[in-house]
């Protein structure tokens, strides 16, 4: 698991419209992350372990 991004710090955003600003570099982080934990997350459900909330098939 790859750690979460943490938001900019109080004051690191100038305010002047900075391409990129702090917040797009932050978002886009984010969005990696979101994505790397979904995969994850389903690559992890998907694996074949056996629960017992789902019955038995019957052929």
């Amino acid at each position: 698991m790859t750690e979460k991004p943490t938001p900019p710090m109080d004051g690191e955003c100038c305010e002047s419209e900075c391409s990129p600003c702090v917040w797009d570099t932050y978002y886009e982080a984010m969005r990696v992350w979101r994505a790397a934990e979904a995969q994850r997350k389903a690559e992890q459900d998907g694996n074949g372990d056996d629960d017992d909330s789902t019955p038995p098939t019957q052929d």
